[in-house]
């Protein structure tokens, strides 16, 4: 396996989530992702004639993120026809998978360069508008199990590994503040670039969803966001969803839901790249290495409580790049719902200094294709910032799965 490299990292400013009231809502998923593509090109001074291949990361794969976006993209943003693109769905892992595909293909000696990243504009196709369900209505499967909503699951792990409301609402109020010391330090400037509307005057240049004004207060006084959910039922024997998922935890009796709006992550719109190479590529086209790829892995769990995969598939990851736990400077742990970051530092035994330093989802955001390719160029701008060395980036994923991929400075 020849070393990969990582020579760039960009991605948009998150945009709130809703129809006609966020920055970035106005623009078309394709125009965001082309927007990105062509701010990537300018700033690295590319000749984008030397990058054979593009895969996008894009969740909900319908409506205007249907067909294939990664190549609509390219053709919106006037890239030579022989660049080619493909998309890729593995839930919220799907932009590091996008990088990662990328990487493995350099690293095979299949590519000389590429660009993985991913695109979700949840304002324009709202999460789930493709299917209500994981299981997209499967009759057999759901004979075997149900696979329940995510925030049921976030709440059946927090019951069982004891996770308090409080717990829970504290680890949300450290992700707002340390996001909002973040900004306030222009940490996120290296990567973060202004999205300029169709005619041209400034959509967006700032996260919009931190709220640096949380306090425990405030997230006390909000409602737990599955309570209601968990109990309805859809079972054939009239079980709710909260006892379809305790079928398979029979020592649980019951799910304490904790999981709020506040404690969970937001609803927002954004894309994100990332330029990799060969070293050979990178002399050719003039261009400078942040980072190499040290491993990539996933790996399954259990599919009900479905979000605590990112563990082993960490430990996937750490094994194949011959690392421990204690070589890892700095993690990223997709803060999909408080309780993911929290069940696997416990398990890792990891110190929670070196977790989301920067802040995480529930403060700054989830826009599902995009994460994880954001999270990758978050963690090296940060790896520079603070002199540090090595970053593992880590998401759970629907359906009980993990990804995982390590990185190192150069």
């Amino acid at each position: 396996m020849a070393d990969v490299f990582i020579y760039d990292a960009l991605r948009t400013p998150r945009g709130r989530g809703k129809a006609g009231k966020g920055g970035l809502s106005a623009i078309h998923p394709q125009e965001l992702l082309a927007q990105t593509l062509n701010t990537m090109a300018e700033r690295r001074n590319l000749d984008k004639n030397l990058v054979e291949d593009v895969s996008i990361g894009c969740v909900t794969q319908t409506s205007e993120q249907g067909a294939c976006i990664a190549r609509t993209a390219l053709i919106a943003a006037q890239w030579p026809e022989d660049v080619t693109g493909y998309t890729v769905n593995r839930f919220c892992g799907s932009g590091l998978e996008a990088v990662n595909g990328i990487a493995a293909k350099i690293g095979a000696g299949f590519l000389q360069a590429g660009i993985g990243g991913g695109v979700e504009s949840m304002s324009r196709v709202p999460m789930g508008s493709d299917t209500q369900f994981l299981d997209a209505g499967n009759e057999k499967l759901r004979k075997r199990f149900f696979l329940v909503p995510q925030g049921i699951s976030a709440d059946l792990i927090a019951t069982r590994e004891g996770f308090s409301r409080a717990d829970v609402d504290n680890y949300a109020l450290h992700s707002q503040q340390k996001a909002a010391r973040a900004i306030e330090e222009k940490r996120f400037g290296k990567s973060l670039f202004a999205v300029k509307a169709d005619d041209g005057s400034l959509a967006l240049d700032r996260d919009e969803h931190p709220r640096a004004d949380t306090t425990l207060e405030g997230l006390a006084g909000l409602n737990a966001a599955f309570e209601k959910l968990g109990a309805m039922k859809v079972g054939y024997n009239g079980e709710s969803l909260d006892q379809l998922a305790l079928q398979i935890y029979p020592d649980t009796k019951a799910i304490n839901h904790v999981h709020t709006g506040g404690n969970s992550s937001g609803i927002v719109d954004g894309a994100a790249v990332v330029l990799m190479g060969s070293k050979e590529w990178g002399t050719k086209a003039g261009q400078k290495p942040r980072a190499r790829i040290r491993a990539i892995a996933t790996a399954g769990a259990e599919p009900v409580i479905m979000l605590t995969a990112p563990a082993p598939a960490s430990e996937r990851a750490l094994k194949q790049a011959g690392m421990t736990v204690k070589d890892i400077d700095l993690w990223e742990i997709n803060e999909a719902f408080a309780t993911v970051p929290m069940q696997t530092a416990r398990k890792l035994g990891i110190d929670m200094d070196r977790v989301n330093v920067n802040g995480g989802a529930i403060a700054l955001g989830h826009p599902l294709g995009a994460t994880g390719a954001i999270l990758l160029g978050t963690v090296l701008d940060e790896l520079e910032r603070s002199n540090k060395s090595t970053a593992l980036v880590t998401l759970c994923i629907g359906g009980g799965m993990g990804i995982a991929t390590i990185i190192e400075r150069v």
